[in-house]
């Protein structure tokens, strides 16, 4: 029996991978006159397939050999239709049997133990093969960030009992507040906000939530996965059955299609739940890196961490990556703990995702650091090799956010809006998606995923009120925190890039100042739709500063040309003054003369140190409004605000979006100057 040094040190030969690397087909390969199942399982002895009829309990109808192919490959040809059957695979490696699912498996049944045969087309929603990937321009990719069970699970929401917190409340038209018929929640408050894209919080199949168990008191993130190619169970109807969770995940990715809004997958591909999951089982240890004992190295900081740079191990990811944006028609792709995966990877990831057809408008971004010390000892996808990675493969930028908000780890610790000393001179490098710093190598501006709030820490309006008070009092409409918010919009939804923020920013958001909320109750994470529509105010105005930016594509431009033409110039400390020659088509089409508009970034609430060295003091900031653009391809870009005091929660809601350059609408994007 060998040691975990041991495989370490044959996983790593050359020899191994000569003599196992395989390009072709894994997982079952359906047809109606009979099914192929395929897995890689190169150190295993003997394996054999176990069929069931049901995904939980009941006998097994029988357990057949799989015969040994040349590089690794087992296979065995099941007769007739076996749609809807499930099965096992047990592989005996080193006089060891694990029984365990299909690690290409395409759903599954209770808790994914149970891999499922599936004919997809047959239980595919209506229409299904007219449903596309959306088009959303640059200037309109703007993402917001949303967990399943977050979106519909407060009662108020309007979405029908039996959907609440599951993927088909995406679907559900025409739903409001308390179902009084007034204020647009769920789907149709997405369509008036005017976001780009949803991203969505794990929607594979993860271990932290028992699906076979009532949902009423657990509650997990997702960021746990056990079958990568599978959605949650708990997210559909009936988890019991595999197929319901396929064409309900799908209806749901129709739905924000229909609406005109793309679909983000968070994908965690950097570890997996448990060491006992369908990838170690098959192939014990291949699948992760190891320490030089052959334990498993902990990167991710969940106790494993994925082996990106094994031939192998890097074709799973870029398969399954390549399924979802196939098989669901998957917009984009978010990577958590991005620095886990090897520079090679995430390009070769890139390309393959561009080699489909209409593939190079799939989003690709991710997180670049890590959860811990890792044994990756090639090109990290991090901040530091920016300049290695494809252009088209973004980040999150925590140098913006740190500096709009202050730091995510200290919640005392004040950024720009707060009022920190001497942070005003790294607003301009944010607004010009660091592309004119040096604290990045050489990127394209699109790299830059500019962002305050994301489901990690605390959300922007507990950290504003953490900053301010030793004892906040999170539920209250304060006046400094709401002028705080919208000065912070007001900067990173103006900054060059693709703006990012988390579901709820846009009405205070608020989870009592718990910064980690992974597994804390439903009602601590799920949206608050009565706050949504207490703050309308606040709701509209990032309304309006999405249709301004939509306004104006060169804020979202990739060429570098862009930052280098944005001009700084002198303004009173803590004012940051800037300007940006305006393209062809920005400003909503206006043809005048040229000229080039300015954009002025005001700090709104001060501490009395800095009161006393502006110009005005404002305390509360009112709602964003444009000015009308003056000449050709230009336009104030935005002027944040002379203060006009308990606005945000008495103005009545807008009813159509705001368009710049429109006198009737004018007033409710941008301030007065």
């Amino acid at each position: 029996m060998k040691t975990p040094a041991e495989w370490k040190t044959l996983f790593e030969s050359s020899a191994f991978a000569r003599q196992t690397n395989y390009s072709g087909p894994l997982g079952p390969e359906y047809n109606p006159s009979g099914t192929r199942l395929r897995l890689w399982a190169p150190t295993a002895q003997k394996v054999s397939v176990n069929l069931y009829r049901r995904g939980d309990g009941g006998a097994c109808m029988g357990t057949l050999p799989l015969e040994q192919h040349g590089q690794g490959v087992w296979s065995v040809y099941l007769p007739g239709d076996q749609h809807g059957h499930y099965y096992t695979f047990t592989v005996e490696v080193d006089g060891t049997a694990y029984e365990t699912g299909d690690p290409y498996a395409r759903t599954a049944g209770v808790n994914g133990l149970r891999s499922m045969i599936l004919d997809a087309p047959r239980i595919d929603p209506p229409d299904w093969n007219h449903d596309h990937r959306v088009i959303v321009p640059a200037s309109r990719r703007t993402v917001w960030e949303v967990s399943v069970r977050d979106f519909s699970q407060d009662p108020a929401c309007g979405v029908r009992n039996a959907w609440r917190g599951k993927f088909m409340a995406f679907t559900q038209k025409g739903t409001t507040l308390s179902s009084a018929g007034t204020f647009p929640t769920c789907l149709d408050y997405l369509k008036r906000l005017g976001v780009g894209y949803v991203q969505l919080m794990p929607i594979f199949d993860f271990g932290s939530v028992d699906e076979s168990r009532p949902l009423t008191r657990q509650y997990n993130w997702g960021y746990d996965p056990t079958n990568y190619n599978v959605p949650e169970g708990s997210y559909s109807t009936d988890p019991t059955k595999g197929e319901v969770r396929v064409r309900e995940c799908k209806e749901m990715i129709a739905a924000l299609h229909a609406a005109g809004i793309g679909v983000i997958m968070d994908v965690v591909y950097n570890h997996m739940y448990r060491s006992e999951n369908p990838l170690n089982s098959t192939v014990p240890y291949y699948f992760f890196r190891q320490n030089p004992d052959g334990s498993f190295s902990n990167g991710s900081g969940c106790g494993n961490e994925f082996a990106s740079e094994r031939p192998m191990a890097r074709k799973y990811l870029i398969d399954s990556v390549l399924y979802w944006a196939q098989e669901y028609h998957i917009d984009g792709f978010r990577f958590d703990l991005m620095g886990l995966y090897d520079v090679d990877t995430m390009n070769e990831l890139r390309a393959a995702l561009d080699a489909l057809p209409g593939g190079r408008s799939i989003l690709m971004y991710g997180e670049p650091w890590q959860g811990g010390g890792s044994q990756l000892h090639r090109y990290e996808a991090n901040k530091a090799n920016l300049a290695m990675l494809s252009e088209r493969i973004g980040i999150f930028c925590d140098n913006t956010r740190d500096v709009i908000k202050g730091g995510c780890f200290d919640a005392r610790e004040p950024g720009y809006v707060e009022g920190k000393p001497g942070s005003f001179w790294d607003i301009g490098g944010a607004v010009a998606a660091w592309c004119r710093s040096d604290k990045l190598p050489a990127h394209s501006p699109s790299q830059i995923v500019s962002y305050v709030s994301a489901h990690d820490n605390f959300t922007l309006w507990d950290k504003l009120m953490l900053v301010r008070y030793a004892r906040p009092e999170y539920t209250a409409a304060d006046s400094a925190a709401l002028a705080q918010n919208r000065l912070a919009a007001g900067i990173y939804l103006t900054c060059m890039g693709m703006p990012f923020m988390q579901a709820g920013e846009e009405f205070a958001r608020t989870k009592k100042g718990q910064g980690n909320t992974y597994r804390s109750s439903p009602s601590l994470n799920r949206l608050d739709w009565k706050r949504a529509a207490q703050f309308h105010g606040l709701v509209d105005y990032y309304r309006g500063l999405l249709g301004l930016r939509a306004q104006f594509p060169r804020l979202s431009a990739s060429d570098t040309a862009s930052p280098a033409a944005i001009k700084f110039f002198s303004l009173e400390q803590p004012l940051v003054g800037w300007t940006l020659p305006a393209a062809p088509g920005d400003g909503g089409g206006h043809r005048h003369r040229k000229s080039s508009p300015a954009a002025h970034l005001r700090r709104g609430d001060r501490p009395a140190r800095h009161r006393r060295h502006a110009h005005r003091a404002r305390q509360a900031a009112g709602p964003v409004r444009p000015a009308r653009p003056r000449h050709a391809h230009g336009a104030v870009l935005g002027r944040l605000p002379r203060p006009v005091r308990g606005r945000c929660a008495h103005e009545p809601p807008l009813h159509a979006p705001p368009r710049a350059g429109d006198a009737r609408h004018r007033a409710r994007v941008e301030a007065a100057v």
